[in-house]
């Protein structure tokens, strides 16, 4: 036995014994009145840009006039066509030249203005970094409380593949020197879009 196989074996022999989840509690909110604002301050608070459209405008002019200049627009979404679909990528590799990737949140947390997305909205995670900018439409009726509450949403305990996603990519020097769309997005801009 060498000595690779003798320390898995000894690590097999002395795990812990298998224990359920904790219960994650619930803290909903009565008011739900307050939810989309403080999402909208969390949001903005950590980097975020928050577009309200008109009711029945055209999303796609709107997307075209927030990145005037994006080449190219890829959309896994049916509300925007953009330049290119989502599903047309045969390898992640193939989004690394989308100036802006448009998806849309299965809900958003009004704790901290994050998004939810998962693998479906998303076609392949690559979609929501590897893009210079990140277009998220997400209906203002999907908000909930916190992180507590989305814990107990079954897209987030049952996708294979989920992130919270909370403004744009950045990090700071220790001079606080901050830099956008390090590591991801360079920019989120949420757009306040009902389902139909």
């Amino acid at each position: 036995m060498s000595s690779r196989e003798r320390i898995l074996d000894a690590v097999r022999r002395n795990l812990p014994p298998v224990a359920d989840v904790p219960a994650v509690p619930v803290f909903e909110e009565d008011d739900r009145t307050s939810l989309w604002p403080r999402f909208c301050a969390g949001l903005e608070r950590m980097g975020g840009r928050l577009v309200e459209p008109a009711t029945g405008a055209d999303l796609e002019a709107l997307c075209r006039a927030l990145f005037p200049d994006a080449a190219v627009v890829c959309s896994a979404t049916p509300e925007i066509a953009g330049t290119r679909s989502a599903a047309a990528a045969a390898r992640p590799h193939d989004y690394d030249d989308v100036d802006v990737s448009v998806v849309r949140a299965l809900f958003g947390v009004a704790e901290t203005g994050s998004v939810y997305l998962d693998e479906a909205a998303l076609v392949r995670p690559a979609l929501g970094f590897l893009a210079q900018h990140l277009i998220v439409l997400l209906d203002p009726a999907d908000v909930i409380a916190n992180i507590h509450s989305a814990c107990h949403r079954p897209e987030f305990r049952d996708a294979p593949y989920g992130v919270l996603m909370t403004g744009p990519s950045a990090t700071a020097d220790i001079e606080g020197v901050l830099i956008r769309g390090a590591q991801g997005v360079r920019s989120l801009t949420i757009i306040a879009a009902p389902r139909r």
